[in-house]
């Protein structure tokens, strides 16, 4: 936040500090972080294990990213784009063999 002089303040500075560079390939990350909590396969973020399967979040999280990939065709780098391809891959993967122990 800002003190209304266009400097942030202390409390702002400190938590950026303590969260990684954002740049595309953390940005795909968390998103796939995101889908596999949805899953069921990522720890809670309070902690603990995480049994719960959100099936429509999880494919809505995968859509995005499959949006991400339609809108950045021919705008990434080699290394961003196999990244996303993989994440997408394996993502899609896992949410047909969750999809078919939930049926």
């Amino acid at each position: 936040m800002s003190q209304g002089h266009g400097e942030p303040d202390s409390s702002s500075a400190s938590q950026s500090d303590d969260l990684p560079a954002v740049d595309f390939t953390t940005f795909v990350l968390s998103l796939s972080h995101s889908a596999l909590l949805h899953l069921g396969d990522a720890p809670h973020p309070t902690g603990g294990v995480n049994e719960e399967v959100d099936l429509p979040m999880a494919r809505q999280t995968i859509d995005l990213l499959a949006l991400i990939q339609e809108k950045t065709h021919g705008n990434l780098t080699g290394a961003e784009e196999q990244m996303l391809t993989q994440a997408l891959y394996d993502l899609r993967l896992r949410f047909v063999e969750v999809s078919q122990k939930h049926k």
